[in-house]
């Protein structure tokens, strides 16, 4: 047996251990063996290191005169091993208390108490839907006050909703199924992949070496694209997790912008913000496609003919509540001749200001730490000849993004037809027979991003631990899955309802001129969308009933018809969970949830006085009213 000591050393202070392990005693590895020191020790260690420029490590070589001695002795040796400074571990701080913040966590259950026992019932509303309205705001107050992770505190509004027999099991747990939760988790897939293969570095350093003077230069950049690229892509949830999450993130962390992190506002939390408001701006102008140019028969004749143009403009999955909503403005008498014209030239120059005024203005309400750049785009042009030719994982992710985007160009037109046919009134056989030839495939947007991702793990671009890691997505899935739940619940259970009958009354009670009448059913229509996580939804649940109260206060039928499809577009970014796209934005960690809500209203209120002041001229203008 061997035992090795350290002798003399020291520059300011002379002390002698003798180091003896087990491990070393038994197989005498020739690896060095680190010395664990005490705060105590720590200068006099220091010291003696830059004085002698030799790390203090030591191998079974370093000492030529070997030590042996009996098996008792290594015993001892071993204890008083033990007692030495050295060896002494630090004393560990005390672990800080995990677990709800008291506070937070009082105030949001103590909201829900206050609504359910201190609040009396409407005689309309149902004990079971008053129950779950109490759950329902008090996971609210919880999401934005936070007292545990967003989706911990969802779960436990799910858990209670449960438990308290307001929702049976399957119900409270229905929207787990939701397409469009499952493409958003499967988005965020794409964007691991984008960043894991360096394909979308490479992307972002050409936006960089193209705009990355400044950081509004890449944030107009950002909305340009979007507004290019949002006639071709039937979601605005897969747009956004599948093509312009995984750009800003890997712009955000070239720029060293980490999600979850103080960094994060370095860049990542502006382009997020700018490109999600940016979204609901230009939404009403592309949602409406022209489908309903002049007469749905003519356009169906077109269609057979084999006409390029309008059948492209059939895929937009928004097309749906927009088609809706024409449509049950109609069943109330409002009848909008050449709708594609009168919606483009009504939403056109409110949405074109909003657009360009929105990257601007949150460049002034919510500043980027980083701002200028004028050398990046040469680091950039430097970084991308260093970056070599285009690898194979990069070809298989750019073609697997541009089988899914053509799938999802394509696949879903069958679903838009089926809308807008009986709308239309197209009846006969052979037309509608004719507009399926167009298209057959019938693929819905989950599942082109279903086929999308099965490749990349067949290919091993990506591998299942990279899906199971991603836990932005699995937390995503939880949070918007049970708010999408509840909010359904409550609209099914008739609080809803109940709601806007309350408004309704209220104006009756009131004799207010139009105009005023006009400004406070918008205002309501746009903030009763904080119990909604879905804007069909919402258009199904209200669009008829607010429609019916603009023409009972004397509004204008089309201006009322029209505002109220825009409004339906607009609040998509208000909350985290208002929208697809809103989920998959926020569940990119790089803005906190309070700054969403915070954001989400401010912009609301400006966008409402930019709609509001240049839609007042511009539709007087038109002729609106």
């Amino acid at each position: 047996m061997e035992s090795f000591a350290l002798h003399s050393l020291s520059a300011t202070t002379t002390f002698s251990t003798s180091l003896y392990t087990r491990n070393s005693l038994l197989h005498r590895s020739p690896g060095p063996i680190s010395i664990t020191k005490s705060s105590s020790t720590a200068h006099s260690l220091s010291t003696i290191r830059s004085s002698t420029q030799k790390p203090l490590l030591f191998s079974p070589f370093h000492n030529k005169n070997k030590i042996f001695t009996p098996k008792s002795r290594i015993l001892a040796l071993d204890q008083e091993s033990k007692d030495s400074p050295l060896s002494k571990s630090p004393e560990k701080p005390i672990p800080s208390l995990k677990g709800a913040k008291l506070i937070p966590l009082l105030i949001s259950v103590s909201i829900g108490l206050i609504v359910r026992f201190a609040v009396p019932k409407p005689i309309e509303v149902t004990p079971q839907a008053w129950q779950l309205l109490s759950i329902f705001l008090s996971t609210i107050a919880g999401l934005v006050l936070s007292p545990l992770p967003v989706g911990a505190w969802a779960f436990l509004g799910l858990t209670t909703s449960v438990l308290t027999r307001t929702l049976d099991f399957s119900t409270a747990f229905s929207a787990f199924t939701s397409e469009v939760i499952w493409l958003i988790v499967i988005s965020f897939f794409f964007a691991r992949g984008f960043v894991k293969t360096g394909l979308g570095d490479r992307i972002a350093t050409y936006f960089v070496k193209w705009l990355g003077k400044s950081t509004l230069g890449l944030s107009y950049g950002l909305t340009l694209s979007e507004a290019l690229i949002a006639p071709a892509m039937p979601s605005t949830t897969a747009r956004a997790g599948g093509i312009f999450l995984p750009i800003i993130k890997s712009l955000s962390l070239s720029a060293g912008s980490k999600p979850g992190d103080t960094s994060s506002k370095k860049l990542g939390s502006y382009l997020i913000q700018s490109q999600f408001q940016v979204d609901s701006c230009h939404h009403p102008v592309e949602a409406l496609p022209p489908v309903l140019v002049a007469s749905c028969k003519e356009f169906a004749g077109l269609i057979v003919k084999g006409d390029a143009y309008h059948s492209s403009a059939l895929f937009l999955t928004a097309a749906a509540q927009n088609l809706l909503c024409l449509k049950l403005a109609e069943e109330l008498g409002v009848i909008i001749s050449s709708p594609w014209v009168s919606w483009f030239k009504a939403a056109s120059l409110p949405a074109l200001f909003s657009i360009l005024a929105t990257p601007l203005i949150l460049y002034k309400l919510y500043p980027p730490e980083t701002k200028d750049t004028p050398d990046a785009p040469a680091v950039a042009a430097k970084k991308l000849e260093t970056m070599g030719p285009v690898t194979r994982n990069e070809w298989i992710m750019v073609g697997t993004m541009v089988l899914a985007v053509s799938l999802w160009v394509f696949g879903e037109n069958r679903m838009s037809l089926e809308l807008s046919a009986p709308y239309c009134g197209i009846l006969n056989p052979d037309v509608y027979s004719g507009l399926f030839i167009i298209d057959a495939l019938g693929i819905p947007s989950v599942v082109a991003a279903m086929i999308g991702l099965s490749i990349l793990l067949l290919l091993g671009v990506l591998d299942w631990d990279d899906c199971l890691i991603e836990k932005s997505a699995w937390d995503t899935l939880v949070w918007f899955a049970v708010l999408v739940g509840m909010a359904g619940q409550l609209t099914n259970l008739g609080v809803v309802t109940w709601m806007s009958s309350c408004v309704a009354k209220v104006l009756q009670s009131v004799s207010l001129s139009w105009p005023a009448a006009f400004g406070i059913l918008q205002a309501s229509y746009f903030l009763i969308h904080y119990l909604f996580a879905s804007q069909t939804g919402h258009v199904g649940a209200l669009y008829s009933a607010f429609l019916a109260m603009h023409l009972a206060a004397g509004v204008p039928g089309l201006l009322a018809a029209l505002a109220l499809a825009y409004n339906t577009n607009l609040f998509g970014a208000i909350t985290h969970y208002s929208s697809g796209q809103a989920a998959v934005y926020y569940g990119a960690g790089y803005v906190d949830l309070p700054d969403v809500f915070k954001m989400g209203f401010t912009m609301a209120l400006i966008n409402a006085i930019i709609w509001g002041v240049t839609g007042t001229f511009w539709w007087k203008f038109l002729g609106l009213y």
